[in-house]
């Protein structure tokens, strides 16, 4: 049995985790039975609920179930990468919860939270703190969902993270991020002007050649995966914008590296240049005014501000806003007064 991986991106949490091509001697079996016989560990139960939600596929087809497979079929299978094995500890941190169902929950991150535990961030994180409080608000027999991620968002960018309480409800919902069907708004700060009101960034991102912490632009395509930002002119103050920006697809640091591509560093992003003073004058009193901008935000000037999607057992759209947290919102309003100031 082949075992493929497709690393999709840090927020679109759906893999190829098998291809398998069936023998040609096989007879007609179901497709859940025979899966059961070529997957060690597995239950049929588990098969069951990935076909459900639509993320086995036969020769590029999605099947259910039952479906017979044959010789020659070439087999796939979609499912959200197994976490860590790192025991997540309840944690009583204050989480600013939006929506919460039975089966997912929209949570509202603030800066400087990482999302999953992992090696250097085995406490604190928002797995953590939702892990203590499903388990506080648990009223029934059984045991508490466990927090199921269906995508992230980086430590230092605020927003929206939409986040699973089972597993059907992640496989779904991490397959409207595979299939690009979520709806994603971010607002950023960004260095720079634009001669246009709107655009669209395209550019395949892939792990920089040179640092393999940073996402690099590869407009070739002979590395990296496709990837598509569409931004918008929200507010312009000469030196910086506020554009809102779309994702069409969601790989790992898009719009961060998007941005520093095409000369628009995200103001305070400390991994693509942007916190350095990029536009503006030589005067010491404006650089004192950036730096004290810096000061109030300590990070990328980043925000998850908007997350639609498909409910997983109601069908319904649903759609979620998120303001501007305090940080940003304080430089905005400076570089407002600023802009002001100097137009008289």
């Amino acid at each position: 049995m082949q075992t493929e991986e497709q690393n999709i991106n840090e927020e679109q949490e759906l893999y190829e985790n098998y291809r398998i091509e069936v023998e040609k001697g096989q007879k007609i079996l179901r497709i859940d039975k025979y899966l059961m016989m070529r997957i060690e560990g597995t239950s049929r139960n588990k098969i069951q609920t990935a076909a459900k939600a639509g993320c086995i596929k036969v020769n590029n087809a999605v099947v259910k179930s039952n479906y017979r497979v044959k010789g020659g079929d070439i087999i796939q299978i979609f499912l959200t990468r197994p976490p860590q094995e790192i025991e997540i500890i309840p944690q009583d941190i204050p989480i600013d919860i939006v929506y919460e169902d039975e089966d997912l929950v929209v949570v509202n991150k603030p800066a400087n939270m990482v999302v999953h535990p992992g090696y250097g961030n085995y406490y604190g994180t928002l797995l953590n703190a939702l892990t203590f409080h499903f388990e506080k608000n648990h009223k029934e027999e059984g045991e508490a969902p466990k927090p199921l991620l269906v995508h992230r968002i980086d430590k230092d960018t605020t927003g929206l993270l939409l986040v699973a309480k089972n597993e059907y409800a992640q496989t779904f919902l991490s397959k409207q991020f595979f299939e690009h069907t979520t709806q994603r708004q971010y607002i950023a700060i960004v260095w720079g002007d634009f001669q246009q009101d709107e655009g669209t960034i395209e550019g395949n991102i892939g792990r920089s050649l040179k640092d393999r912490k940073i996402m690099d632009i590869f407009p070739d395509g002979e590395h990296g995966k496709s990837a598509i930002t569409h931004y918008k002119v929200q507010q312009r103050f000469g030196y910086i914008t506020q554009v809102m920006c779309q994702l069409e697809t969601g790989r790992t640091h898009q719009i961060r590296a998007h941005m520093k591509y095409i000369g628009h560093p995200l103001f305070g992003d400390k991994t693509y240049g942007g916190d350095k003073i990029l536009k503006g004058t030589t005067f010491s009193k404006y650089k004192q005014f950036v730096e004290n901008c810096f000061q109030i935000l300590p990070r990328q000037a980043l925000h998850a501000a908007t997350i639609g999607f498909t409910h997983p057992k109601s069908g319904e759209r649903m759609s979620f806003t998120s303001d501007l947290p305090q940080d940003m919102q304080s430089v905005i309003d400076r570089w407002t007064q600023y802009t002001n100031n100097s137009k008289q």
